[in-house]
């Protein structure tokens, strides 16, 4: 019964680790940036993959900051899909994801919300020198009092290939060996400002001493020259988290805890003017990142007149903005603008538009979803799958697929048949049968304020708008 029960504990927290885009691996392109039709988990959009593809490269380079990108599409073509794509190809480039609707739900004011995401996406390299302690341990003695209180004490024997020393151990060091599991054979490195000790793998020269090893087991060559060595160490850190840091009693503690708060404007230009020093002194260098922002028709005026200003700053990130909208009003105002963005604003944004998928694009997608979510389909199946996504939407497909699939188990079938699609087709409305059935029966609803006779007046008024 144990056994049963840990399997499907099993199963379901890997269901859990399923998303929406987690089948994206990279926006699928060659060296040359030219779009293959199928990698990486991306499918179709070749000139906004392309488009993508160059933007990355530039921010890969650093040579540019303060830019805004507007990927701009119908609902369900892909644009989120491509922002966490450009995540996964830029690296260990700074990465910040927020929605346009956070800036007006937290306890802060829009444009302290603003500059933390900003500088959230803002990453300083730090560099220093620290001396290290890098060899093969050769022996380790550690000596307790027969009584068993009082604190150890012993020997640690490191060598290189050319020289060999005997190092005094406390109780913090040994205790750190301890945890580390470090043996005779091992390859260590200690950090001597910290005490810091790291198990760098296994000396070939103790290949030979157990006949058999676990897959996790590195060998390493013993090192050689000295055993001290000075060594140059880079540290990546945000700049708002340089700002908690110095904003805060708790200082990095604030991190944890989430309680950031409004940071005044004081600390931020003493932290700039510090970075500034060190970067001319080579200590640290400016690391511009990228901030995407979903749904930005959200955002009203003042935001965009604080990203106006924002964006012509030394030190902004690249920001990637995406909206599903057409002409439509800014928010607060009675003024239209293409994508709910003011003229002036908009015309500072490089446009990455997308287009509707075909239905052999919509079919490989829900192919590539099956494979993510471990679901096997019959190819009549998936048909029927690929159909019910071109009539409704690409969403509502993918959401077919885990559904479909926990009703096959319930008929204990090894694959999803075209029975379980119509079954879950006929369980779940896609949009178009929702609105469907509320205007049939919306007098039988609470709170009805659209009369019957004006009902599909108001509503195609609403989507011409939206």
């Amino acid at each position: 019964m144990e056994s049963i029960i840990t399997s499907q504990a099993a199963d379901v927290t890997k269901l859990e680790r399923t998303g929406a885009h987690s089948h994206i691996r990279g926006l699928g392109l060659d060296d040359k940036l030219e779009s293959r039709a199928v990698s990486q988990g991306m499918v179709g959009q070749v000139r906004a993959r392309k488009a993508a593809g160059v933007i990355v490269k530039v921010i890969k380079q650093g040579k540019i900051s303060g830019r805004a990108i507007l990927i701009a599409g119908a609902p369900g073509t892909g644009k989120t899909a491509i922002a966490m794509a450009m995540s996964q190809e830029i690296g260990d480039v700074p990465f910040t994801s927020i929605a346009a609707s956070e800036v007006f739900s937290l306890e802060m004011s829009k444009t302290e919300c603003l500059t933390q995401a900003f500088r959230r996406s803002i990453g300083v390299r730090i560099k220093e020198e620290t001396e290290i302690i890098e060899g093969e341990v050769v022996e380790i003695q550690i000596d307790r009092s027969l009584t068993g209180v009082g604190p150890k004490t012993g020997k640690l024997t490191l060598k290189t290939t050319d020289m060999e020393t005997i190092y005094d151990l406390g109780q913090k060091m040994i205790g750190s060996l301890t945890k580390e599991k470090v043996m005779a054979g091992d390859v260590i490195q200690i950090d001597k400002a910290t005490g810091r000790i790291t198990r760098l793998g296994r000396s070939f020269t103790r290949a030979r001493d157990f006949d058999a090893t676990g897959p996790d087991v590195k060998f390493v060559q013993c090192p050689d020259g000295e055993l001290q060595t000075r060594k140059e160490v880079v540290h990546t850190v945000s700049l708002h988290e340089i700002d908690v840091i110095n904003s805060r009693q708790q200082g990095f503690l604030a991190l944890f805890s989430g309680d950031t708060g409004e940071i005044k404007p004081e600390v931020r230009d003493q932290i700039n003017q510090k970075i500034a020093e060190w970067c001319e002194e080579g200590k640290a260098e400016i690391v511009p990142g990228v901030l995407f922002i979903d749904e930005i028709h959200m955002l009203d005026m003042e935001c965009f007149s604080f990203l106006n200003r924002a964006l012509e700053d030394s030190m902004a990130p690249v920001v990637i903005m995406a909206s599903n909208r057409g002409m439509t009003r800014i928010r607060g105002t009675n003024y239209q603008s293409p994508h709910g963005v003011p003229i002036d604003f908009l015309d500072r944004l490089l446009i990455i538009s997308t287009q509707a998928y075909s239905e052999d694009e919509i079919k490989q997608i829900l192919k590539i979803r099956c494979d993510e979510e471990e679901v096997e389909m019959t190819d009549d199946a998936m048909d029927v799958l690929t159909k019910a996504a071109v009539e409704t939407s690409l969403r509502y497909g993918i959401h077919l697929i885990s559904t479909s699939h926990m009703v096959a188990r319930k008929r204990q079938a090894p694959k999803v048949d075209v029975v379980d699609i119509k079954r879950v087709y006929s369980l779940f409305l896609d949009e178009s049968r929702s609105v469907q059935y509320m205007t049939e029966y919306q007098d039988e609803f609470l709170f009805n304020e659209i009369s019957s006779s004006h009902g599909d007046e108001r509503m195609a008024v609403d989507q011409t708008t939206g």
